[in-house]
Order: C-alpha cells, then structure tokens, then sequence
C-alpha cells in the first residue's frame, strides 16, 4: 500500500512557513483552504497540526445541523482540544457564534495555536450571520493572538465568496488552493514508473484516499480489476460520496454531469441525452446548468479551439478523470460486481480501458506542456497556454496546440498529436500531423513547431528531424518533478 501520507511537501511548507510568521510577530493570521471535495484538505490539515508542536483544536462543521448544535458541538470539540489551559473556562453552549468566538479568544495560550474551521461553508448555511460574527471576532480579538486560524470548505464558490471583495472576510485572509495530487507525487506513492504512473494518475484522479488503497507495484489494469471484483471498493465508493453531496436528488445537471460522462463533449449532443422521452433539453435551461457545473460546482471544464480566431464548437469535459472514469464504466462495472458478476465487470472494463484513456490523457499531457514552458524546458518559453484546435466537423482534431493566450491568441507556437497506444508513432502519423496543423489558424510551418506526444515512442523509420518536440511517459512526469 501507499503511504498512510501521501506527498503534499510544498502545501506542509507553506502552512509551517505561516506559523513561523504567527510566532515571530505573535499576531494572528489567518488561511482559506478550498479544494474539491476528496483532494485531503482536511488529511493535509491534521498532518501540518500533529506535525505543527503545537497546540490546536480542529472542529468540523455538520452538515444540516442548527447553528445552535453547530456553537455547541464546537465548545465540546474546544474543551476536549487540549488548546485551553484550563478546559472548565469552556461551557457547555453559548448564545451564538460571537460569543462562542469570545470564548475561544479567552482561552487561547500565550503560546502559538492552530484554529481549524473544516466544512466552512455549512457553517455559513446555519447561520447567515456567521461571516460577519467571524469577522468581528478576527479583527477584535483573534487577530491580536499568536493564532493560526485554517478555514476549510469543499464548496469552492462559497469559499471564494468567503474572501471576495463584498464579503465581510475580504482581505483577511491568505489563500490555499489545494488540487490533486499531482502524477509524479502519485508516481512515487504507488511505486510504478512511465505510462503505468500515468495511468494510475487518470485512475486515481489525484485523490489521496485512492492512492493510499493502491498496492505498491501493482499494474493500472491489475488494480482496476482487483477493484471491479470489490463491492465496497474505495474506486467507486469516492466518486459515488462526491456524487451525493453535490447532487443529493437526482436532478437535470446530475443528467447533464452523466450525459458529458458518458461520452457527449458538444452542447448538442449534451442536450440531446439530458433530455427526456426523445426530446433535448432546451438552450435555456441547459446554458445556466453548464455554467453552474463549470463556474461553480468546478465538476466539468470546458475546452475552447485555441488558436489565433475565435472557434466553435465547445467542448465539456468531467473535470476530475476518477468521476470521469467512474461515470464512463466503472459505475456499470460496479452494478455486474454487486450481482455476483465480477468477470463481467472485468471484460466491460477491458473493453473500454483504451479508448477512454487515449480522450482523458490529453488534459493531463496540455497542463505538462504548460508547466514545462513555464519552466524554460521548452523550445517555446512563451506557450503559457496549451489547449487544441478542431472546427465544427472536427476534421481534423488537433490535441495540442500550444500559445501566448487562449482561447484567442496572439501567437501559436506549436501544434501537436498525442498517440497514447502500444504501437509507435509512424511516418503517416507525422505526415497526417503536419497537414492538419496547416488548417490551424495562426500555425505556420516555417515559424512553428510540431510536437509528438506518444506512450510508445518514434518507428525507427521516422525522420526525427520531421519532429521538433517528442515526449514520452518520462518527459510527461519530469514536468511534474521539475
């Protein structure tokens, strides 16, 4: 198995750095935390306070409770914390959250503490005064203490709302954005190498508590087989949790999240599958839920042609590849397991295992080839942005189109093919690659590069002077390194 704690050295860091400022300057300081759910905010947080040596108390909020079972379950946690020198200055409840933020502020330590709010935005659900309570308390009182105050939520937009220039908390606040583990972190966590650490990172999503379920070594596929023939398999059990407490009731944007999931990427092909008895769902009810699953729920990403005209159509994506892969086939693998049909399961996934690969792998390879621009480790130090270019037939479709900006840019850098098969790039595949790429606008042949993106590596038969940029596994995960 994977370690018990997975990577995470820069965010441990960066928390560590900011307790040395709260005990230098013995002031408070406070950080907003968000991430989707899963990504092991609250993991990160309990290791930064058991490794922290010093005192804290760590309360996290329930979900539907009374803002009066919210004080309370709060000055429980306070009292058992260990925080408090003396745990009988802690009462049993208080009238709201102003006094109960008095109350943490009398029993603070002279010396530096750590206050963890976990589920910050159901707090907020509670009690709509809570934001202001909050900042009050910060500004009079918790401020002034050699504090370390981390407010957590897995709800992205009201955790952004919570620092936001309107909000009460504006300006009081450092932010963390805590995103899944990146695939040379998984790499090392699973102890597998190249396209294997690949494909255990599309597997995986990044989330740590699927990374900690792998077994060191263990093949992709062997792991996604030994997890079909699991009923409870924490592969399904993570996605399906993240499921429910985004969509609660199945509604029209769990049928447009399922509908992108099961393949259709174009508005109307989404339409056509959310809809009902052979009718697509109208333009007007399914543009607002897009923008709130991409804007707000961050469950979907949208794709735009990058190049240096505006291009049509766009694109929708599940923006997590484990709830990518969990809604493409791992779901209905699940349902032939629980029926006692494990080995149905087993050849369901088979058979769709390469294809859904070679699509989910691409957003992974773009966000590599922009951080190894970012790094110098390119030709191109200013294609910042990489995305792909397609026209409304989609003919042709190209993975990688590299930029200054998207999605309408000032200067196309590159253009590329990702070739994610067991079988090696060949002299026709650049050939085809360099025939598209003209169709690009922007992309110029004596001015622009060509880049390969391939699992397999070059035919011994191409030119490798017909190719500017070549990347293998290797390269991919180095970009993570570095």
């Amino acid at each position: 198995m994977a370690a018990g704690f997975v990577g995470r050295k820069a965010e441990l860091a960066l928390l560590a750095k900011r307790l040395e400022r709260v005990r230098a300057e013995r002031a408070g300081l406070a950080v907003a935390i968000r991430g989707r759910r899963q990504v092991g905010k609250s993991r990160l947080v309990q290791e930064f306070c058991d490794r922290a040596e010093a005192r804290y108390v760590f309360y996290t909020a329930t979900k539907g409770a009374s803002s009066t079972e919210g004080v309370s379950a709060f000055l429980a946690e306070l009292r058992d914390s260990g925080l408090p020198s003396d745990p009988d200055l802690v009462p049993a409840s208080a009238s709201g959250w102003p006094d109960a933020f008095r109350i943490l502020a009398a029993v603070l330590p002279d010396t530096p503490s750590i206050v963890v709010l976990d589920e910050l935005p159901w707090l907020a659900e509670q009690d709509p005064l809570f934001d202001g309570a909050l900042q009050t308390a910060w500004d009079r009182l918790l401020s002034r203490k050699p504090v370390l105050l981390l407010l957590l939520g897995s709800d992205i937009h009201m955790m952004e709302r919570l620092t936001a220039y309107d909000r009460p908390f504006f300006g009081r606040a450092d932010t963390l954005v805590l995103g899944p583990l990146n695939p040379a972190e998984i790499a090392a966590a699973v102890g597998l190498a190249g396209a294997d650490a690949i494909d255990a990172a599309l597997i995986t999503g990044g989330l740590p508590g699927i990374v900690r379920a792998w077994p060191t070594g263990m093949a992709p596929l062997d792991f996604l087989e030994s997890e079909c023939a699991d009923p409870a398999s924490v592969l399904v059990s993570i996605p399906e949790a993240v499921l429910l407490a985004e969509f609660p009731a199945p509604d029209q944007a769990r049928r447009v999240l399922e509908a992108i999931g099961g393949g259709d990427r174009t508005f109307t092909n989404i339409a056509a599958t959310a809809g009902s008895a052979g009718t697509p769902l109208a333009s007007g009810l399914l543009s607002p839920l897009l923008r709130r699953l991409v804007d707000e729920k961050r469950v979907l990403a949208v794709d735009e042609p990058l190049s240096t005209k505006a291009g049509r159509p766009a694109l929708y994506r599940v923006a997590d590849s484990n709830l990518r892969l969990y809604l493409a086939m791992l779901r209905e693998a699940q349902e032939q397991a629980r029926r006692g049909r494990p080995q149905a399961a087993v050849s369901l996934v088979r058979r769709r295992w390469s294809s859904w690969r070679g699509r989910a792998v691409e957003p992974l390879i773009r966000q590599a080839l922009e951080l190894a621009a970012l790094a110098g480790e390119l030709p191109w130090p200013d294609a910042r942005v990489v995305g792909g270019w397609w026209n409304r037939q989609f003919n042709p479709e190209i993975d990688v189109v590299g930029a200054d900006r998207g999605p309408v840019a000032g200067t196309v850098y590159y253009a590329g093919s990702i070739k994610w098969l067991t079988s090696p790039v060949d002299g026709r595949d650049v050939a085809d690659l360099a025939v598209a790429a003209s169709q690009v606008p922007g992309f110029d042949r004596g001015r622009c590069g060509l880049v390969v993106v391939s699992q397999s590596g070059l035919a011994s038969t191409v030119d490798p002077s017909l190719v500017d940029v070549h990347w293998g596994p290797a390269e991919v995960l180095a970009a993570w390194r570095a």
